[in-house]
């Protein structure tokens, strides 16, 4: 079904061709001769469109339009006039209409303008409805904070979001979360339906990152072949988030220092200022302060992106959000695997506690990822986690005595002063998973951590189809 245009225009011959046309073009069509009619029939049903002529016999199209205004901001108007003149057009752009178009007119001209302002009204309303999403999807009451740390940061990113605070630097590991709550940041404040963009600093050469965060003129250097906006100019009004900026080149932070203090840049091989108002969050997993005495970051530019900083903590120094952070996982991919795992069981749970997660909140996310993708069970259990965290090691070896550095979890397995023949240790790991599994390949694959095309491979190699004539 096609889109609902309201045609209003005093003239019965004008309604009829304007009919004529947009039905033959798939369009609804309903009419209205005056301003009080255009009313009643808009408070009926709301317009995707609409064709407002200038003058009605009862009022002016700039009446209806402002009516229309305090209904919906979105619905796209076209003004129609006979009495074409510079002062109405600008006055009814200042109201809101899309465009203007002066009688007579060519059919084929309305048809190609009301084209274009619902696919203009379109991309708002997704742009609007993404924004929307967004704000959902990173409001700070989605962070989880059961730890007091991440409650200190939590009540931190609140504050600082219903600010005029202008440079916020982001502190911690890789991995503990800094683009959440860059994003939280944005969309907790109050220009959160502007632009949020994000670029990380490592992601292009210098030269390239340059003209990403200030843009370029035509000419500016030799595949500069048309004239680009960068994301300073692209963001004015919202947030640009610059991820590992600890890694920038001391010429670029000098330029960005520049930026920081009047929010005026050139556009690389322009000559004329261009003035902002942009929120500009940094991040970095450096230790900013050792990297400016080692000479590799500006000392003025550190002093000034530190005037507001938020430290996350790694996970191991919060252990009390590790296990609503995976709960929290579970369901998220639950949804998106279309899955239905109850959870996580108690021994699972006290190996993802007990892990030291140098990966941080990335590293339990992809786990909990993998573990819902290959459980079978009502819930994750030990087995479908990946092995570093059932042994505890943590990405590390196992320290001297078979505890792993951090966790306090033994290590399972001790090689002997001796050595011993890898094959011959498979082959008895896998005698003894499928005894324990009575037969079951499914079972003894989990019990080993790998899948049944691995476990069907192995049974073959040493020759155990005895032992493994049990079900699937």
């Amino acid at each position: 079904m096609g889109s609902r245009v309201l045609v209003v225009d005093d003239e019965r011959l004008v309604r009829w061709s304007l009919r004529q046309a947009l039905e033959e073009a798939g369009y609804q069509v309903d009419e209205a001769a005056s301003a009080k009619e255009a009313q009643e029939a808009i408070a009926r049903e709301l317009p995707d469109l609409v064709l407002l002529d200038f003058k009605l016999p009862d009022d002016t199209g700039l009446t209806v339009l402002r009516g229309l205004r305090k209904v919906s901001t979105r619905v796209p108007v076209v003004m129609l006039t006979a009495h074409a003149s510079i002062t109405g057009a600008v006055e009814a752009t200042k109201e809101g209409a899309y465009d203007y178009l002066s009688k007579p007119f060519e059919i084929d001209e309305v048809l190609q303008t009301v084209a274009r302002a619902l696919e203009a009204s379109r991309l708002r309303e997704e742009v609007a409805r993404q924004r929307e999403e967004s704000q959902r999807t990173y409001s700070i009451q989605n962070l989880i904070a059961e730890s007091a740390a991440m409650q200190e940061v939590v009540h931190l990113v609140r504050r600082i979001a219903a600010s005029e605070a202008t440079t916020i630097l982001i502190l911690g590991e890789s991995g503990v979360g800094k683009g959440l709550i860059a994003r939280a940041l944005h969309f907790e404040g109050s220009n959160w339906e502007k632009p949020f963009m994000h670029i990380t600093c490592t992601a292009l050469p210098e030269t390239l990152l340059e003209s990403e965060l200030f843009g370029h003129e035509r000419g500016a250097f030799t595949d500069a072949k048309n004239q680009k906006k960068g994301l300073f100019e692209l963001a004015d009004g919202g947030t640009v988030f610059l991820d590992e900026i600890g890694d920038i080149s001391l010429a670029l932070q000098g330029k960005l220092l520049r930026f920081l203090e009047d929010k005026v840049f050139r556009r690389v091989g322009g000559t004329r200022d261009i003035r902002v108002n942009v929120r500009i969050i940094a991040a970095t997993n450096k230790d900013l302060a050792r990297e400016v005495e080692a000479g590799r970051f500006r000392r003025d530019l550190y002093f000034r992106l530190k005037i507001i900083p938020i430290e996350i903590p790694p996970l191991r120094e919060r252990t009390e959000d590790i296990l609503p952070l995976a709960n929290s996982f579970v369901r998220h991919f639950n949804a998106e695997l279309r899955k239905s795992l109850d959870g996580i069981d108690a021994v699972a749970a006290q190996r993802i506690r007990a892990y030291p997660w140098p990966g941080n909140v990335r590293e339990l996310r992809n786990a909990i990822e993998r573990a819902v993708l290959l459980s079978d069970g009502k819930r994750i259990g030990e087995v479908d986690l990946p092995v570093e965290i059932r042994i505890g090691t943590g990405g590390r070896k196992p320290a001297q005595g078979g505890v792993a550095n951090g966790s306090g979890v033994e290590a399972p397995f001790q090689l002997p002063p001796g050595g011993v023949v890898l094959e011959e240790v498979e082959r008895d790991l896998l005698r003894q998973a499928l005894e324990r599994a009575h037969g079951n390949r499914t079972r003894a694959a989990r019990l080993l951590g790998i899948n049944r095309d691995r476990i069907r491979y192995r049974i073959q190699k040493f020759h155990l189809e005895d032992l493994a004539s049990g079900s699937e």
